[in-house]
């Protein structure tokens, strides 16, 4: 069906047909790639909570998804969306030191030249991100605190986060799967369902 609606939009589409698990190269599971990450200074989980403990005025940024930050951060750090940072850095408090983490911790170092540009504070990336954080036994927080930038990172279906009960979501997938008898009604569209 995708491939029908891609044609009829002038793309080139390609179907293959009669594929063989013999035809298939790649073993294992998917791995994500991830481009080369920059160069950056790294703090370990060690020195952070040492940081913390002696009152070392630092201060933990999270640049995880909102999903991810909600389940479970380190205590005490703030939320921020890299895209949105210039904005983000106007809540969150001075610090001597700003130390980025996130899930994955692959999110935080990218951020971090970007955060650098906007203080002249020191600035690290935890080595290993939240995860290596929460490895070492340190505890980690839950819930909405400390966002400074909104929670807007992630696409909510329809019906997520209101109260629309099932007969109105019911509904709207009568209407949806109604569309291509509505095509046949309409004569001034180019579309076909093969």
């Amino acid at each position: 069906m995708a491939a029908s609606w891609l044609a009829q939009m002038a793309w080139d589409v390609y179907v293959v047909d009669g594929l063989e698990a013999a035809d298939l190269t790649e073993r294992g599971p998917w791995k994500n790639p991830v481009s080369s990450l920059p160069k950056v200074d790294y703090i370990d989980v060690a020195a952070l909570a040492q940081l913390q403990a002696s009152n070392t005025e630092v201060m933990v940024i999270d640049f995880s998804t909102h999903a991810f930050y909600v389940r479970g951060h380190i205590p005490g750090s703030w939320f921020a969306l890299r895209s949105e940072l210039t904005e983000a850095v106007k809540a969150i408090p001075s610090a001597a030191h700003y130390v980025l983490t996130s899930t994955p911790p692959e999110l935080a170092v990218f951020a971090a030249a970007e955060m650098q540009a906007c203080s002249d504070k020191p600035v690290s990336v935890l080595r290993g991100g939240n995860a290596e954080w929460s490895k070492a036994g340190h505890p980690m927080e839950k819930g909405e605190t400390h966002l400074a930038s909104p929670a807007r990172d992630r696409y909510k279906r329809p019906y997520e986060g209101t109260n629309v009960g099932p007969e109105a979501m019911q509904a709207y997938l009568d209407w949806e799967f109604g569309l291509v008898a509505q095509l046949a009604k309409d004569g001034t569209h180019h579309f076909w369902v093969l």
